[in-house]
């Protein structure tokens, strides 16, 4: 009786302990059930989140100081300086001077109360109006003023970066393709420092990309978000994807910039944007230009782009030319001294400036401006007037906006016309 006693007696708690743990069990799991792998996924990707630093210049991305900065965030904001901290209200601004007493110990650290809300910058303008930033900004002063670099994930850059570069009417198809060259690009430029005193990678002007200027859009987002983490790669390595803006039915190579050739750039090629014999972009306004440039205003931009006097100009001529028929080197001929400008870049300053109209094929005339649309032209002298008729807009190297967008029209993919303006590359995360 007492065996079968002690051996119920054994059983029971088996039976206990057996319930116990299964209760706890059940109970871990709920905890764990949505909390748990939803933080572990949560931190996983942001160990992978790449940043990316930016200086924000002033108006018409002149200058890198600001003298004030004037700032709001609808949720308010969190200022960090000198080891304190001040809460802004919601939609409160404040505006900060170069000899603000919060920059006595440093820089001054500023966040959205929100996660996800946007700090604007009132005292700022771009061209859809006051911006409003991603992520975190930092404010260093100096006697020059107040520089404002905005850190941010580099996927979110890029939601400011296809609309200011690309307009967001394109299509899906074009607008991807503009991601993928945007994200290489940036991906490059995260490897150092533009402004290695503040450990910024960019500006946000065209000296890198352009940042901000336009506003995000549904269109641009999207486009990011589909080729996500997607970009341009050679010989096992992110290749710097150059674009520009129209081209004359041809691209170049970057011996237009004065590079050789080599294993690194060789997916820079020049080609034809055409589809059996015709042009993509021969119905659009620059894709043909032309201009008369007095005598007079020629030699006035001549001397100042080349800090030459060369007297009064005779003549200017075309003296070496490169893959896509891209000028590579003018001479330029005064009856004091000759001066010979190499680079389309160069070229294109030169023969740039104010003075003078173009005239677009579309029929309308436009001043001139600080460049030459582009270096795909030919010059003659007509009496006191040099007749320049040229062929795109940009630099020609890499992949042409407009032509991009025509391709979608015609019914290619992204990667098909990555491939086509880039070769022997591969697109890929």
């Amino acid at each position: 009786m007492k065996k079968w006693m002690y051996s119920c007696a054994i059983f029971l708690c088996v039976c206990l302990s057996v319930g116990l743990l299964s209760l706890l069990a059940d109970k871990e799991m709920q905890e764990r059930k949505e909390p748990y792998p939803i933080k572990v996924v949560e931190e996983e990707k942001n160990a992978e989140e790449k940043m990316i630093r930016v200086v924000l210049k002033t108006n018409g991305f002149k200058e890198v100081e600001h003298n004030e900065v004037v700032l709001k965030a609808k949720s308010g904001m969190i200022l960090l300086f000198g080891g304190r901290e001040k809460e802004c209200k919601p939609n409160e601004e404040i505006k900060i001077m170069p000899n603000d007493k919060m920059f006595e110990k440093g820089l001054i650290k500023i966040s959205s109360k929100e996660k996800g809300d946007k700090i604007m910058i009132v005292s700022l303008k771009r061209g859809d109006g006051t911006p409003a930033y991603r992520g975190k900004l930092e404010l260093y002063s100096s006697k020059k003023g107040i520089t404002i670099v905005n850190e941010l994930p580099l996927e979110e850059y890029l939601y400011a970066v296809v609309p200011s570069e690309m307009p967001a009417s394109y299509c899906i198809e074009a607008l991807k393709v503009q991601a993928v060259c945007a994200r290489s690009y940036a991906e490059k430029q995260t490897r150092g420092f533009g402004y290695p005193k503040y450990k910024a990678n960019v500006d946000d002007s065209t000296e890198y990309q352009v940042y901000g200027n336009s506003n995000e859009q549904e269109s641009t987002i999207r486009a990011v978000n589909e080729t996500k983490m997607e970009k341009v790669w050679y010989n096992g390595e992110v290749a710097t994807t150059y674009y520009f803006s129209t081209s004359c039915g041809k691209t170049t190579t970057a011996e237009a910039w004065g590079s050789q050739r080599t294993k690194q750039n060789g997916y820079l090629c020049s080609i034809d944007i055409a589809e059996n014999g015709n042009a993509y972009e021969k119905n659009l306004p620059w894709y043909r230009w032309s201009a008369k440039i007095p005598e007079k205003v020629l030699e006035n931009l001549i001397k100042k782009s080349t800090k030459t006097d060369i007297g009064k100009l005779c003549n200017v001529t075309v003296t070496k030319r490169g893959a896509g028929n891209v000028a590579l080197q003018i001479v330029v001929i005064g009856d004091k001294k000759k001066v010979t400008i190499d680079t389309e870049n160069k070229i294109r300053r030169a023969l740039g400036g104010e003075g003078y109209f173009l005239q677009r094929q579309d029929g309308k005339k436009v001043k001139s401006m600080e460049l030459l649309p582009s270096a795909f032209f030919e010059i003659k002298k007509i009496g006191k007037v040099y007749s320049v008729t040229g062929g795109g807009y940009g630099h020609g190297i890499g992949m042409s906006q407009t032509g991009a967008n025509e391709m979608a029209k015609q019914g290619k993919n992204y990667k098909e016309i990555l491939k086509m303006f880039y070769k022997d590359i591969e697109v890929k995360k």
